[in-house]
């Protein structure tokens, strides 16, 4: 992943963001499903830092058709592409009230490998509820066959567009994501358990970052923490 930015294939990233208040919704597919991980991006902190804050987003699970999810080579993080011929489908969550400012604070965080696109998904039937206080994880990992599709609501997604040559054929995890990386992520806080095998995977990932500058220390991270909203 390219943490330069700006960059020679993209518009230049402002400085700053968008001073506008247009609301906005996403679908998200990957290490964004986690809350904290969310929270971070947009808000700087893993939770919602005021009770204001709390009230602003709507988080369901949804569903997205015709695209797969794969793994990215040497990377904690998935991406997804267009199959219009197939019947695959991605699950994931559905954020409803994200302003301006979130989306810029977004696109500095999926960076070059990621183009935000236009895209319809079908909500489905559980409610992770407003203001999602972090413990709807479990709602996006059930089976295919628990899948009760409702309302088809306009989206924002991220697409993969790095080539699939860096693409593995298997489907990205998140309850593995969840289990056993997402301490690279957002720090130790978000991890229930840590049988000490933790500090070995750091020392490997402190080689080669798996997180792709996203992670708490690295240097899209900064980039966010630095400059102001």
């Amino acid at each position: 992943m390219a943490t330069q930015i700006p960059n020679p294939h993209q518009s230049p990233v402002s400085r700053h963001p968008p001073s506008s208040t247009m609301s906005h919704t996403a679908f998200f597919y990957g290490t964004l499903m986690a809350p904290q991980v969310l929270h971070r991006v947009i808000w700087g902190s893993q939770t919602p830092p005021t009770p204001v804050h709390a009230t602003l987003l709507r988080i369901r699970p949804a569903i997205l058709h015709a695209h797969q999810r794969r793994k990215v080579k040497h990377a904690d993080y998935p991406a997804i592409l267009p199959n219009p011929s197939s019947p695959s489908s991605v699950r994931g969550t559905l954020v409803q009230g994200l302003m301006d400012g979130d989306l810029w604070r977004l696109d500095l965080f999926e960076g070059s490998e990621y183009e935000r696109q236009k895209v319809k998904v079908r909500v489905l039937q559980q409610d992770m509820g407003k203001g999602n206080d972090g413990e709807g994880m479990g709602d996006v990992q059930h089976s295919e066959a628990d899948n009760v599709e409702g309302e088809e609501v306009d989206a924002q997604t991220y697409i993969w567009i790095a080539g699939a040559h860096r693409l593995e054929a298997e489907e990205w995890d998140f309850a593995e994501f969840v289990r056993d990386k997402m301490k690279r992520w957002v720090g130790g806080e978000a991890v229930k358990t840590d049988e000490g095998f933790q500090d070995v995977d750091d020392a490997v990932a402190a080689l080669g970052d798996l997180t792709g500058g996203r992670g708490i220390n690295g240097g899209i991270s900064r980039q966010l923490d630095g400059w102001e909203r």
